[in-house]
């Protein structure tokens, strides 16, 4: 049987002990999520397309990361704080969390060794490194917003990268490919 995420404790952003239980036969797009990245304006394309498609059956759900350049150095309450008055964020958040290096959460490890290649990884790592950044190499999360698609079996399905937004429609298509399965 496959690695699925449904077990694997989460906490809320409310700092509830939770699983992912709750969302089984949903997709899923899970998103480590900052407030301080040149990225963060992707909280309102993640919000619209969580919108559009959450009556069809998906779930963004967003975690929290302070492992790029301390871009998320905010607590829980700040963090929901900053996204509900600045982008009017509806979709789920969750506990900040780490989800590279040595403390990186059992969710990401899981999410990474499931698949380790990104749809998309292109010129943007250049650009990091251009900036004197030292992204993680392979299979590690590049950086803040690379987003997993869970189908609702819980089985992880498509890796895109940070500079993927959620209107590209590499994601639009997977994620229209799962709900109607």
């Amino acid at each position: 049987m496959s690695n699925t995420v449904y077990d694997i404790p989460v906490n809320t952003i409310k700092g509830e002990s939770s699983t992912l239980n709750q969302y089984q036969g949903k997709v899923l797009l899970i998103v480590n999520v900052a407030s301080k990245c040149g990225l963060t304006p992707q909280y309102e394309g993640l919000e619209k397309l969580y919108k559009e498609k959450k009556d069809q059956g998906l779930e963004i759900l967003g975690f929290p990361a302070n492992n790029f350049l301390a871009q998320e150095p905010g607590s829980d309450d700040e963090i929901q704080q900053f996204c509900s008055l600045t982008y009017n964020v509806d979709f789920p958040l969750f506990a900040k969390i780490s989800v590279a290096g040595d403390d990186k959460h059992p969710l990401y490890d899981t999410l990474i060794n499931a698949i380790p290649e990104r749809i998309g990884e292109g010129p943007w790592w250049k650009d990091l490194v251009d900036y004197g950044l030292t992204p993680n190499p392979k299979p590690e999360v590049l950086w803040n917003f690379e987003k997993f698609l869970v189908n609702k079996n819980g089985e992880i399905v498509a890796r895109f990268a940070p500079d993927i937004t959620a209107d590209d429609p590499r994601i639009t298509s997977a994620i229209e490919a799962e709900l109607k399965k």
